[in-house]
């Protein structure tokens, strides 16, 4: 089967109400590959001003959420209210919070299936450091990661429908250096066998499965072009017109 590409946009902690109505208005003015599907996700603060003002089919996506109902829980971004307010994704697991915010498997896991439980799709992080690619764990910690989403959502074909997963080795975000094209795919195709022998074949087949390492527009054809490379997950670039080359690169 065809996997719709998808192409995701990190703000992170970063723009300004005028930076951010320009990131907007360049997405709204561009000609966009009408079979990618774009989803941006601006900081809390900025996220009801992309909503209002971003036209066409771009959904917008929280940078995390809690694992409770509404209530006294100071600070945090709340599933049912995203809803209400027309945010239909999340990311989830990015390895910033993973390493800087001290989020564990457990903790990643838990907000991805209240997440999926109340009405979010979302985009789950996984990725290993620069010493644990260099000792040869990758593939052994990425599908720890898988391990424990599993433990959370099961094997139904359902929830794991509303699930990209999203590759991003810690030592090539932000840093400039991005993995090769082959190390790429290998890691991209370890996930999809992984997904295959332990949920199902016919997810495997169907989940996205999106490179985030320093991806900008002079990369990003190369690696679009790998079988089981789905997307990216664009941190620092999608705050640059360039975004807009990332979003057209499968074409």
């Amino acid at each position: 089967m065809a996997r719709t590409f998808f192409v995701g946009g990190n703000f992170k902690m970063n723009g300004t109400v005028k930076s951010i109505k320009t990131i907007v208005d360049n997405l709204n003015n561009a000609t966009l590959d009408a079979n990618t599907e774009v989803v941006v996700a601006p900081p809390a603060l900025f996220l009801l001003l992309v909503r209002e003002t971003l036209k066409g089919k771009i959904e917008v996506a929280a940078q995390n959420i809690y694992d409770k109902p509404d209530g006294a829980y100071t600070g945090e971004n709340s599933v049912h209210q995203l809803i209400d307010s027309k945010i239909n994704w999340t990311i989830l697991g990015h390895s910033e919070r993973r390493t800087l915010l001290g989020e564990t498997d457990a903790v990643v896991s838990s907000k991805t299936k209240y997440a999926l439980d109340n009405g979010l799709s979302v985009i789950w992080c996984c990725g290993e450091s620069l010493e644990e690619r260099e000792a040869n764990k990758t593939v052994a910690v990425v599908t720890g990661q898988l391990a424990s989403l599993k433990e959370s959502l099961g094997t139904s074909t359902a929830a794991w429908a509303k699930v990209v997963i999203a590759y991003e080795p810690i030592w090539a975000i932000g840093t400039g250096k991005v993995a090769t094209t082959a190390q790429a795919q290998d890691v991209h195709a370890a996930i999809r066998t992984w997904l295959k022998e332990n949920v199902s074949a016919e997810v495997a087949e169907a989940t996205r499965i999106l490179y985030g390492g320093s991806v900008n527009e002079k990369n990003c054809k190369e690696l679009a072009k790998q079988p089981d490379i789905d997307g990216f997950l664009v941190g620092g670039a999608s705050l640059k017109p360039g975004f807009v080359d990332i979003v057209n690169s499968h074409l």
